[in-house]
């Protein structure tokens, strides 16, 4: 590796990890300000002041402020995340449990927002104000004002209701790609259309406005076809902003999956946030939290690569 990107990667962890520390210290402190907590979203009214108490010295929740914070950093280093409060088991071990059902949702839908957003996008460009173009602004604005979720209610009533070809509820078996898939289509095309509809608009505007710069008047005075000239010098440059998008969508996509994970009661981590919400759940949330920033740091990562890649003239920097 070289020195620019060996100064690259170790800038990008110690920005990664200064990220991390206050992230959760904010959410860490945050959860703490809340009035109640888990003994007595637990308890609830009949438990007793005393009985309370006792479940709250169990959980370690007695102890002061600052040396919860430091068993909670403390735990962090060593890779615990520690036990759920709620329900006794590793968070690390309910993390996995419910990770493919939200990987099937997240990756479905960029996958089918990639794949229906940018050719539509580059159609409509290509053939301004023609029928295409109309149709695929018509279609783009529709899907930017229904939610995800919406979008996966509307869905459930013709594929699920009328025609039975998908189930209404459940994530499926865990071990067995095909059920995830299967039960994970409607939700990733839920998620999906509302990428699709912002990619397409995007795709269309970035195409448009590198089609009047000089470079591609120069291209077509060279005699070069049409074509030629939109993929290889349009398409091309179109890409930047194209990639940033769906890494900025990707962060996006994982918060916009819990609500599109309710109204299909899928098991993944939608309702470990609910769940861990309604019942003060600490540790369970400050992990979740852990989960989507690590995410958000990778992606940018990988869409920071991705930059070199698509123009070589991009230089790696911290």
């Amino acid at each position: 590796m070289s020195g620019a990107g060996l100064s690259f990667v170790l800038g990008r962890v110690i920005r990664g990890v200064v990220t991390v520390w206050i992230a959760v210290s904010a959410v860490f402190f945050a959860l703490r300000t809340i009035p109640g907590d888990a003994a007595d979203a637990m308890m609830g009214q009949q438990m007793s002041a005393e009985g309370v108490a006792l479940i709250r010295r169990q959980m370690g929740l007695d102890q002061p402020l600052v040396t919860q914070y430091l068993t909670f950093i403390g735990d962090l280093l060593r890779g615990d995340l520690g036990l759920s409060l709620a329900i006794g088991k590793p968070v690390s071990e309910l993390l996995w449990q419910v990770a493919p059902f939200t990987a099937v949702v997240v990756l479905g839908a960029l996958l089918i927002g990639a794949g229906i957003g940018i050719p539509l996008g580059l159609a409509a460009a290509k053939r301004r104000n023609s029928v295409i173009d109309a149709m695929a602004r018509t279609l783009s604005l529709t899907g930017l004002v229904i939610p995800g979720f919406i979008i996966g209610i509307l869905l459930m009533i013709p594929f699920s209701v009328w025609l039975g070809w998908f189930p209404v509820v459940g994530g499926g078996e865990a071990g067995d790609i095909w059920s995830l898939v299967y039960f994970g289509t409607l939700p990733a095309l839920a998620g999906g259309l509302g990428m699709a509809a912002y990619l397409t608009r995007l795709t269309r505007a970035t195409a448009l406005d590198l089609m009047r710069e000089d470079f591609v008047r120069t291209a077509r005075a060279k005699g070069l076809s049409e074509t030629t000239v939109f993929y290889r010098h349009v398409l091309r440059n179109a890409l930047v902003p194209i990639v940033t998008f769906v890494g900025l969508y990707a962060v996006i996509m994982i918060g916009d999956s819990i609500a599109i994970e309710i109204v299909f009661s899928r098991p993944g981590f939608g309702r470990l946030i609910m769940g861990g919400i309604s019942q003060r759940d600490y540790t369970l949330l400050q992990s979740v939290l852990l989960v989507y920033v690590l995410i958000a740091l990778l992606v940018n990562f990988v869409v920071d690569l991705l930059y070199t890649w698509i123009d070589p003239r991009t230089k790696l920097s911290v």
